[in-house]
């Protein structure tokens, strides 16, 4: 009984001793990172000196030169190039649109989506059909589509906490409606931006025709929401208008770029790794500062932060900087193959691709085990008002990596501001605050050093959580 009840104490003493150290480790990051942080300069160098990133172009190039040298400059055990090839698209000349009624021309606001081919020379000017989704779509047939303008006007569902949530119940006419409106002989499409915001800025982003013959490839722009408001408007009362659109966008074949990687070895399990990360390439319209300049220069300082403040992991700590996220996943895809050809083991991955807004905490893809001891450190956390940890996803470009056993987690920084810039010319610099940058560096080395310190379950037979 006396040796139970001292196993007991000894147990106790044990934890509550871990957590004091675990306590003042998080204490002496979020210091550092506040205090002396490098992510607002960095990513001020990143907007405003070489600015918007397309994978392909040279400001993606230029990219990753910079960032290369400033990861050199951090006195890391390993910086190097993996090299991918990704494709190329350019936007061309500015885009033109505008409808016209009652003899008065309302000029548009258009964009060309990412991926697709453009108008012929002179445009296109035809007959404009609005649909919600893609039921409606078919309903019509194509009796009632063809040679006429799709316009996709479903908003995004203002009433969901989560804008993300919101993003993705309507992002599919975005992606896929040209590849739909194309089966049924539409001539182009327009698609209302994936934005909560009411404004005059049309949203870019990726598009795909799937399998569709390249003859019944159309021209597809996103319409900013204000201009798809007075066009549904107008449709309402005038089934006829005619919509011209014209944009000269140019898909070329591949090119090479590359991922960024540097890494700091492990002291006890060089074998073991765990990644930090975010995405190096951007839309053209801003200079992709919440998306995804933060995510990047966040888990840059990840690893400064680690050395700065003296902690030397226990296992190999890398940060990635992925090419070609946004219009291929390029990037991510290779640094899985080689990784899975190189038999390492990434114990833990971490992203940072929501913005670089006032953190609230992760979400997870994990086991049963891994995700309890997650909720075990959430207490250290209280004081820095990070309170959300849950499951439910990771990020795009750690996601190939997933097995039964590691941990993938995203940084989830409140997301009420973020669509609002999220692939439009707005996403710059001036709308990142330092504070709230600095914040979410904090809080992702915080668990890094965590998972570093107390790895993850080996056991794979346990029961796994649904997400």
């Amino acid at each position: 009984m006396k040796t139970k009840l001292f196993t007991i104490i000894l147990c106790c003493f044990l934890t509550f001793n871990y957590a004091q150290e675990d306590e003042t480790v998080l204490r002496t990051l979020y210091t550092v990172s506040l205090t002396d942080g490098m992510s607002y300069e960095w990513l001020d160098h990143l907007s405003n000196e070489i600015g918007g990133r397309l994978s392909g172009s040279k400001n993606a190039e230029l990219a990753v030169q910079y960032t290369k040298a400033e990861l050199e400059k951090l006195g890391l055990d390993k910086v190097w190039l993996q090299p991918v090839m990704v494709p190329k698209w350019e936007r061309g000349e500015k885009e033109k649109a505008f409808f016209e009624v009652a003899g008065f021309v309302n000029e548009v606001n258009i964009c060309a989506l990412g991926g697709s081919v453009a108008t012929p020379k002179d445009g296109i000017s035809s007959e404009v059909v609005e649909v919600q989704n893609f039921e409606e779509l078919a309903a019509l047939g194509k009796e009632n589509i063809e040679g006429k303008i799709v316009f996709y006007n479903r908003p995004m569902q203002a009433d969901l906490i989560s804008t993300f949530n919101a993003y993705g119940g309507c992002v599919n006419q975005r992606y896929a409606g040209a590849m739909e409106a194309g089966k049924y002989g539409a001539v182009g499409v327009i698609v209302r931006s994936m934005t909560l915001r009411q404004d005059d800025l049309p949203h870019t982003g990726s598009m795909s025709y799937g399998d569709l013959p390249v003859n019944q490839r159309i021209p597809s722009a996103a319409i900013s929401t204000n201009d798809a408001d007075l066009l549904s408007k107008a449709l309402k009362k005038n089934k006829g208008i005619q919509f011209y659109f014209k944009q000269s966008c140019q898909q070329f074949e591949d090119v090479l770029s590359y991922n960024v990687i540097g890494e700091i070895t492990g002291s006890k399990f060089p074998n073991e790794y765990i990644i930090v990360g975010g995405h190096l390439d951007s839309w053209d319209l801003g200079d992709g500062a919440h998306d995804d300049g933060a995510g990047v220069v966040q888990s840059m300082d990840v690893l400064r932060l680690l050395k700065k403040s003296g902690i030397t992991p226990k296992r190999t700590i890398r940060v990635v900087l992925f090419m070609n996220e946004e219009n291929g996943l390029r990037g991510a895809t290779e640094y899985a193959k080689v990784a899975k050809e190189k038999n390492e083991n990434h114990i833990f991955a971490l992203e940072s691709d929501a913005g670089g807004f006032t953190p609230r905490g992760f979400s997870f893809a994990a086991n049963e085990t891994n995700f309890n001891q997650v909720l075990g450190w959430k207490a250290l956390f209280k004081p820095y008002l990070i309170h959300y940890f849950e499951l439910g996803g990771s990020g795009a470009d750690v996601g190939p990596l997933k097995s039964e056993t590691n941990v993938l987690a995203g940084l989830r920084p409140d997301s009420q501001r973020y669509f609002d810039h999220h692939h439009a010319a707005n996403d710059t610099f001036e709308h990142v605050n330092k504070r709230e940058l600095e914040l979410g560096a904090a809080t992702m080395v915080s668990l890094v050093y965590l998972f570093d310190k107390y790895g993850v379950n080996p056991i794979t037979n346990h029961r796994k959580i649904k997400e």
